[in-house]
């Protein structure tokens, strides 16, 4: 940048002129770096690109162009989503789910698995593997997450029907 600088800065005539790429340049780095001023300094010659708010202008009163109203769209009624019978396994805290005791290792539990109790997946919560146990007797008919997936409160991890 300082050797493109310095090119664009001559000297001569009744002072030093300025080409527009060195203000250009000097432009776009504040736009860059988010600075509102930048002042170079080369033999002898000195350039100082600034940026300020623009100065608020009086508001003009204009006659408002007459506007025909669109009509407002009808929007259909969006159907209900189809949801399956059963119990909702929600997540009881924000964490991490895994849907496997360790990497590499089988999952918990699949679609079409039989439930009773026992975990049928972990959230990691500060450090901390909190074994989640299924909440009713059933079969899993939907996994909503994704092994490693971040959960919050009340985010649906299964369906058991």
């Amino acid at each position: 940048m300082a050797g493109r600088v310095a090119q664009a800065i001559k000297g001569g005539g009744e002072g030093p002129t300025v080409n527009d790429d060195v203000v250009r340049a000097l432009a776009s780095l504040l736009e860059e770096t988010g600075l509102t001023e930048i002042e170079i300094e080369e033999n002898g010659k000195r350039v100082r690109v600034a940026k300020h708010a623009g100065v608020a202008m009086a508001p003009q009163n204009y006659a408002a162009a007459p506007q025909q109203a669109a009509a407002a769209p009808i929007a259909a009624p969006s159907p209900e989503p189809v949801r399956k019978k059963g119990t909702l396994l929600t997540s009881p805290m924000v964490g991490t789910v895994y849907l496997s005791p360790q990497p590499g290792a089988a999952p918990f539990v699949k679609v079409g698995d039989a439930v009773t109790d026992g975990p049928v997946c972990i959230i990691e919560a500060m450090k901390t593997m909190n074994a989640v146990a299924a909440t009713s007797k059933g079969r899993i008919g939907e996994i909503y997450v994704r092994d490693g997936q971040p959960v919050e409160f009340g985010e649906p991890l299964m369906l058991i029907e």
